[in-house]
């Protein structure tokens, strides 16, 4: 008995969304610009985005250079991003805001033009290209906008792509680490704190270098060991001065120790040999 209930509202609901999309095109190929207009709005209004979308971009061209050309304009992109088709607002949002300067419209157009992006943006182990644009998009919004009362809740989003380009460049060196090649690790480790200083992965990145100058000192040949356990030591004392508390103290204690036996035992038979 359920199964046929269901399959009888599953026949309505179809049966609904075509007779409205006959209805649609019955309206369109009429041919009365203000009949489609008026019915977009009110789909539109009604959250139908995707019909909302079919009307008026039928007549976007009737009523350019009208009055009603910037609300259409601001509709129909505002329908795009309410439909989640980001990639698509953000080049009407764009236009928009070229086109119309001085709408009513433009502050929530130039928010929503951002805020495309900050959908747009991927996870960590993604490019990051996209998060860099919505940080630009979120900055420009804020600098322009301060008054706004979205003001905090794009500085929240500006923090939080922040963090994911944080994430990304951390993952990327991390990578170097964990395959084995703690030359360009630490390179790579060194240019992620440069690049940002205040990451929240800063210990972490640290640490790492320390431990891959171990790695890359302790896997050496002999006459490149002195040089790099000399640069690991750097290392290590920079990263006690600064997280002396830090849960891998007894791990880069024990490098540390093992570097200094190294250099210690290297000079004595230098001073040996020199005899």
């Amino acid at each position: 008995m359920k199964k046929i209930l269901f399959y009888l509202l599953g026949i309505v609901a179809l049966s609904a969304s075509l007779s409205g999309c006959s209805g649609i095109n019955r309206l369109i190929k009429g041919g009365d610009p203000e009949a489609i207009y008026a019915k977009g709005v009110e789909l539109y209004d009604a959250g139908k985005w995707s019909k909302a979308i079919t009307l008026l971009q039928n007549v976007e061209n009737y009523y350019s250079g009208t009055s009603k050309a910037d609300t259409l304009s601001f509709y129909i992109a505002r329908a795009h991003f309410k439909n989640r088709s980001y990639d698509t607002a953000s080049e009407l949002f764009d236009t928009y805001r070229r086109t119309f300067g001085r709408s009513p419209f433009i502050e929530d157009a130039e928010g929503m033009y951002a805020m495309c992006f900050y959908y747009l943006s991927p996870s960590p182990q993604r490019d990051q290209t996209v998060t860099g644009q919505a940080i630009v998009a979120i900055s420009e919004f804020m600098s322009r906008y301060p008054d706004s009362e979205k003001y905090g809740q794009f500085e929240q989003m500006r923090n939080e792509l922040t963090g994911r380009l944080h994430d990304k460049e951390f993952l990327n060196a991390y990578t170097y680490y964990k395959i084995g090649k703690h030359k360009s690790a630490i390179v790579a480790l060194k240019n992620a704190l440069r690049k940002y200083p205040e990451t929240p992965h800063r210990e972490e990145l640290m640490y790492l270098i320390v431990g891959s100058g171990y790695e890359l000192a302790h896997n050496s040949v002999q006459r490149k060991q002195t040089d790099r356990y000399l640069s690991m030591l750097d290392s290590y004392y920079t990263f006690i001065a600064e997280f002396p508390e830090s849960t891998h103290r007894k791990e880069v204690d024990r490098m540390a120790k093992e570097a200094k036996d190294y250099l210690a035992k290297n000079q004595k038979n230098d001073t040996q040999d020199g005899n």
